[in-house]
């Protein structure tokens, strides 16, 4: 985008949302959880839905692209950045109850959500105590842990569509599968989840939430930055097995390693680039698939463009 254009537009998010909430050429190695990308062109924090309203009308009268991000958890970002406007929801993290529904912005982690739940003696969150993204990452992939997903509760969803309008919306109109919903191809934002949950036993509750969090802290890499699991669970397979029985763990490209804690896991083990996280998938994808014949998917999201 040419300077003009980008101070313009730059002025434009700051006389609507607020000079305090937009930023100019910001690095996104700070906000997610690989610790590598390039800069945004501009970067905005919504604290309301109205902000985000304006910044998508923004972008549509200024025909700039607009990419949404959560905390940058199951993400990679590449090395060039990305062009036009970023919205990051993590200012969006209000929750309330009513009744046996949960109510929660976007932005608001879903393992906070899931302790919320506890705290009000709610069961169906327990699979989510350890998934790091936020609620609207969450929906938008459908995610789950230990025989849970998010579809099992999600009741509704308010949404922001393309032309900044906002629409609630039913489970059922998401298409949700497994490790899929139609948010992308939508042109969704998701800004807020109902979830549909039972009363229980609290220390039912705690009990499996706490086995949950040791089983993940035991086999997962938390000691060192990654996007989590990287790849979807291929039919009749799982993906860290096919990796580890290829040989793979341990295997390393510039600065990032297939985890010897875990297969399915890609870690930064310092000065790692999004290129080199890539580079690794493209790698460990083909291997596999020689050894096994399966095509490993990514569950991981790849935004941006290629550094020049």
């Amino acid at each position: 985008m040419r300077e003009h254009k980008l101070n313009d537009i730059y002025n434009q998010l700051v006389q609507a949302i607020g000079e305090e909430q937009v930023l100019l050429k910001q690095p996104l190695m700070h906000y997610t959880f690989t610790k590598t990308g390039g800069q945004a062109d501009l970067h905005v924090f919504p604290a309301a839905f109205s902000d985000v309203q304006k910044a998508i009308r923004i972008a549509v009268e200024n025909e700039v692209p607009l990419t949404t991000l959560g905390n940058g958890s199951n993400l990679i970002i590449r090395d060039g950045g990305i062009r036009g406007i970023v919205i990051n929801l993590t200012k969006l993290t209000q929750m309330e109850l009513q009744d046996n529904r949960l109510v929660v912005q976007c932005g608001a982690a879903i393992i906070a959500a899931s302790r919320f739940a506890l705290e009000s003696r709610l069961t169906g969150l327990e699979f989510a105590c350890g998934i790091p993204g936020t609620v609207g990452g969450a929906v938008y992939m459908n995610a789950g842990a230990y025989g849970g997903e998010v579809a099992d509760v999600l009741e509704s969803v308010l949404v922001a569509a393309p032309d900044g309008e906002l629409h609630r919306l039913g489970a059922k109109d998401l298409d949700l599968s497994y490790r899929h919903s139609n948010v992308a191809q939508k042109g969704y934002i998701v800004l807020e989840a109902v979830f549909q949950l039972k009363q229980g036993d609290a220390a039912e509750i705690k009990r499996q939430m706490d086995e949950f969090t040791c089983l993940r802290e035991s086999k997962q890499p938390l000691e060192y930055p990654s996007c989590g699991s990287v790849f979807k669970r291929p039919p009749g397979y799982f993906a860290g097995k096919l990796i580890q029985d290829s040989g793979l763990q341990g295997f390393r490209i510039g600065g990032v390693e297939v985890s010897t804690k875990h297969a399915g896991f890609m870690v930064n083990v310092g000065g790692g680039t999004a290129t080199d996280y890539i580079r690794l998938i493209q790698h460990v994808q083909d291997v596999v698939e020689q050894n096994f014949g399966v095509r490993l998917e990514t569950e991981v999201k790849i935004l941006g463009e290629d550094k020049d």
